[in-house]
């Protein structure tokens, strides 16, 4: 190692002298006989050397896993090479949320769980409860129970939690939600039946997804304008710290926007700088950083086929967020600049194929294999048939179990922590990369921030130009994609493996949920209080227009009068509004 103006740098300034001497000779000699030779007037493949990262401080920029700036891994030893790693494998029960599901209706979905003997929810809404409607409104009809169960008041809650009972209790286990406008009354659901059962709020464990900045700018089941939906967030964020300690308050999300069109350094930038403006809701809240950001989580950041540009990212992602935390924010706890959660690469459902589908296999257990490259973190891929809707086959399901497995078993990919570290081209590609969502997030900023940038369309627009240019890039066969835009030829065969174990939903009962649904929300409405709902709906309406009131008391008093999610949404868009998106054509 040598020192350059303060800097402790790798490479010997002479050493570099007379490699970039060597590296003259090559492209005069061998690399200008060889292109002649293939008739190319430059070469197709890129090549790197030490003089690419000429001026690199070790230490600075990739350091050791587990410490700052965390760009070889967020953890000293990956959970992936211990034997923790069976817990998530299907080889040990233990209180996790388990597989993201909904079907129908709560009956349906609480005896499937039950069936399953599930011991965690990791609850599918479907959309008019995603978007703060009852099953009995008109925009609700044809929807409900169908991309997730219907949830209209408290007592769905109850019944869907039966599932449990005699498995584990509420403080056994985990709750998963993934919900973002409505968040705050569903968790006053959970918080309410916690007290119903006797469980402490602070006993709780589980992930709102709750990140709605996503939604405005990619996923769409937004309400309400920006502004009050960032405080229904805050209001999330400080009565979790004060009641609720182990639950996390949001799931930060670059997926949503990756699936939508966004490259994989605007899921980046775009994501790290909705999370700088949600953790400036706690510290504008007075709230210690180094406290509340213990429950602030990522889901992840989607993936798509460039295997080394994913690579790069997940590094540099590490860096770019531990950076923001200690530098830009001030925390001191080391913990707060890991991400938690969200240190992972896989090729998302947007890079699989309906045409020649069994595809989809190879394509997940790439995305698995850049997963440990770069991440220290994988698994098998999404089933090969997700393109052909929810319910994936219970065959799709075990071949891509199995192929995590087999990278980490018989592939033996756990052993080494970041084996790419110190390659002069995942290096210098990490820094190009760094920079690359450094430049989004600053763009943000430029337009006034995150909420800013949204409201004026920018991150929308943004994101639509790049899904267009994807899209025209396979129309235009400039991107391949196996099978859709290339080697689709007669000689070619269309490999589609039979489905011979049923799935234990019955179809026919997604027939029924709506109707079934309706019955039940109709029943809640006749028996319940109704004076004692208007009472609470009045107070919500009160304190929704008192900027600095906590509204999850109010919407706790609510839902245990059996007020819906849609009425209480009402009351709210009463207030608040509802918000337009704008145009960005």
């Amino acid at each position: 190692m040598r020192h350059q103006k303060g800097v402790v740098t790798v490479f010997d300034p002479e050493r570099l002298a007379e490699i970039e001497e060597g590296k003259k000779g090559w492209e005069e000699t061998a690399l200008r006989e060889n292109l002649r030779r293939l008739g190319l007037s430059e070469s197709p493949c890129q090549f790197y050397t030490p003089l690419d990262v000429r001026d690199r401080d070790y230490l600075q920029k990739e350091g050791f896993p587990g410490q700052y700036p965390y760009t070889r891994g967020s953890y000293a030893v990956p959970v992936y090479a211990t034997p923790f790693a069976e817990v998530l494998e299907g080889g040990v029960v233990a209180p996790r949320a388990g597989q993201y599901a909904g079907y129908g209706t709560v009956e349906d979905t609480r005896d499937l769980w039950r069936a399953e003997k599930r011991r965690g929810a990791n609850i599918a809404f479907d959309l008019p409860t995603q978007c703060g409607y009852d099953s009995d409104h008109p925009l609700a009809e044809g929807e409900v129970g169908r991309a997730g169960i219907a949830v209209d008041t408290l007592q769905d809650f109850e019944t869907l939690y039966e599932a449990f009972d005699g498995l584990t209790t509420l403080d056994g286990m985990v709750s998963n939600f993934t919900i973002n406008a409505p968040c705050n009354i569903i968790l006053a659901m959970y918080f309410a039946l916690a007290e119903k059962k006797g469980v402490s709020l602070a006993k709780l464990h589980g992930t709102p997804q709750n990140d709605i900045l996503k939604e405005f700018v990619a996923r769409g089941t937004y309400i309400f304008p920006p502004e009050p939906a960032m405080r229904m967030i805050r209001d999330t964020i400080t009565y979790c710290s004060e009641y609720a300690p182990e639950m996390n308050v949001i799931s930060i999300c670059g997926y949503h926007m990756r699936e939508a069109g966004a490259s994989e350094v605007q899921a980046a930038g775009f994501t790290f700088a909705h999370a700088i403006a949600y953790i400036q809701l706690g510290v504008d809240a007075g709230l210690d950083i180094d406290q509340f950001m213990r429950r602030f989580t990522f889901l992840d950041f989607g993936g798509g086929m460039d295997f080394w540009r994913e690579i790069a990212r997940a590094r540099a992602n590490r860096r770019v967020w531990a950076r923001i935390m200690k530098e830009r924010f001030g925390a001191k706890n080391p913990r707060s600049w890991i991400m938690s959660g969200g240190d992972t690469i896989f090729v998302g459902p947007s890079a699989y194929t309906l045409q020649r589908p069994l595809n989809n296999l190879v394509r997940g257990v790439i995305g698995g294999v850049m997963g440990y490259l770069g991440a220290g973190f994988t698994f098998g891929g999404f089933p090969w048939d997700e393109v052909y809707g929810l319910g994936h086959s219970y065959e799709a399901r075990q071949l891509s179990l199995d192929a995590g497995r087999i990278l980490r078993y018989e592939a033996k990919l756990k052993q080494v922590v970041d084996p790419l570290g110190g390659s002069y081209f995942v290096e210098a590609l990490t820094d190009e990369v760094e920079e690359e969502i450094w430049d989004v997030i600053r763009k943000v900023e430029d337009v006034g921030g995150a909420v800013e940038a949204v409201k004026s369309g920018y991150a929308q627009q943004e994101i639509a130009r790049s899904a267009y240019k994807f899209h025209r890039e396979i129309e235009t066969g400039e991107r391949v994609i196996v099978g859709v835009n290339k080697f689709t030829g007669e000689e070619e065969l269309e490999v589609v493996p039979p489905r011979l174990v049923p799935h234990p939903y019955d179809p026919k009962k997604l027939e029924s949920a709506a109707e079934r649904q309706l019955a039940r929300l109709a029943r809640v409405k006749k028996e319940r209080d109704q004076d004692r709902v208007d009472s609470a709906l009045k107070a919500v309406h009160e304190a929704a227009k008192k900027e600095d009131e906590n509204l999850i008391p109010c919407f706790m008093d609510a839902v245990k009068a059996y007020a819906t999610v849609g009425e209480i949404c009402d009351v709210l868009r009463d207030v608040f509004g509802e918000y337009e998106a704008p145009s960005i054509l």
